[in-house]
C-alpha cells in the first residue's frame, strides 16, 4: 500500500518527464542519425555521418569557443555584481526585502524586450552615440566590434540574472553568525580580511549554488544574441544554441542540428562537471563537506 501511495504521489512527476524529456531526447537520438530536413516525406538514415560532420566542422568548433568566451565573461561578471549587490542590500537597516524585490525585476523582464531596449540605446541614432557624438565627437559601433559585443551581451545578462543570484546570496549572508565577526574585530582583522577569511568560506553554498547556476546560463544564450547580433559580427557572439538554431531553422538540416545539440548536451554537462569538481575541493579546503 505504501508502495502504491508512493507511486501515485510521484506519478505527476514521472509524467512529466517522459514526455517532456525522455521522449524529446529520443526523438533527437533517432533525429540525429538521419538527414530529415523537417519537410520531405523522405528520410535518409545515416547514421554517425552528422556527428563526424559536426566534429569536422571549423564552424561548430568557432561556436564551441564562443559559448566558452561568454562563461568566462559572464560568470564572474554576474557573480561580482550580484555579490556586490548582496553585500549592499545585507548592510543596510531596514527595507532590505523592498530592495531585493527592486533588483530582482529585470530577472522577471523578457529577454527579447531587454534585447530591444539595449539595440535601441546603442544603435546610431540611439541614446548614448548621440551623446558621444554631441560631446565628444566619436560614434562607437557597439555591436560591430566582436569585443564590445561580447562584453555588451555578458553584461545584459549579468544585469538581468543579477538580482537572481543576490537572492542567494543574500540568503547565505544572513545564515553567518555575526558574533565571529566580532570577534575577528577584537582580534584586529580589517574589513576586507574578514570579508575574505569570513565572508567568502561562509558563502559557499551560496556560492556555490550561484556559479553552477551561472555556468549553466552561459551555455544556453540564444535569446540575447539572436535579438541584439544575430551571431555575428564575423560569428564573434555566434553561440551553440545559435548554431543549432541556424543549421536547424536556416539550413533546414535539423538532423545534422540534433546532432549538434547532443554533442553540445554532453559538453556542457561534463564542463558543468568539472566546474562543481573544482568547487567542491575548494569547499572541503575551507571546512565544507
Amino acid at each position: 500500500m505504501n508502495n502504491k501511495l508512493g507511486w501515485f504521489f510521484t506519478s505527476p512527476y514521472i509524467i512529466f518527464t517522459v514526455i517532456f524529456f525522455l521522449l524529446p531526447l529520443a526523438w533527437s537520438l533517432w533525429l540525429a542519425l538521419t538527414d530529415w530536413d523537417m519537410m520531405s516525406p523522405n528520410v535518409n538514415f545515416v547514421g554517425i555521418e552528422n556527428f563526424i560532420d559536426a566534429f569536422n566542422s571549423p564552424a561548430i568548433r568557432a561556436s564551441f569557443f564562443v559559448t566558452y568566451k561568454f562563461l568566462f565573461i559572464f560568470v564572474p561578471m554576474a557573480l561580482i555584481l550580484s555579490l556586490t549587490i548582496a553585500l549592499l542590500v545585507n548592510s543596510l537597516p531596514k527595507f532590505k526585502g523592498l530592495y531585493l524585490v527592486g533588483f530582482f525585476l529585470p530577472y522577471l523582464s523578457s529577454g527579447v524586450v531587454t534585447s530591444l531596449v539595449v539595440n535601441g540605446l546603442l544603435s546610431y541614432n540611439g541614446a548614448l552615440n548621440t551623446f558621444l557624438r554631441d560631446r565628444f565627437g566619436v560614434n562607437i559601433d557597439w555591436l560591430g566590434n566582436p569585443t564590445t559585443a561580447l562584453l555588451i551581451v555578458s553584461f545584459m545578462i549579468a544585469w538581468k540574472m543579477s538580482g537572481y543570484y543576490a537572492l542567494i546570496l543574500n540568503s547565505g549572508l544572513s545564515s553567518i553568525n555575526k558574533e565571529i565577526y566580532e570577534a575577528a574585530a577584537i582580534d584586529g582583522a580589517s574589513g576586507f580580511t574578514a570579508f575574505r577569511k569570513i565572508t567568502i568560506p561562509m558563502l559557499y553554498p551560496a556560492l556555490y549554488t550561484v556559479i553552477v547556476m551561472a555556468v549553466g546560463v552561459s551555455f544556453g544564450i540564444f535569446t540575447e544574441v539572436y535579438q541584439l547580433t544575430g551571431g555575428g559580427p564575423n560569428y564573434a557572439t555566434n553561440t551553440w544554441q545559435m548554431e543549432i538554431y541556424n543549421q536547424a531553422f536556416v539550413n533546414l538540416e535539423s538532423g545534422y542540428a540534433s546532432a549538434i545539440a547532443l554533442v553540445a548536451a554532453v559538453v556542457t554537462f561534463l564542463s558543468i562537471g568539472v566546474i562543481k569538481k573544482v568547487l567542491e575541493k575548494w569547499g572541503e579546503s575551507n571546512g565544507w563537506s
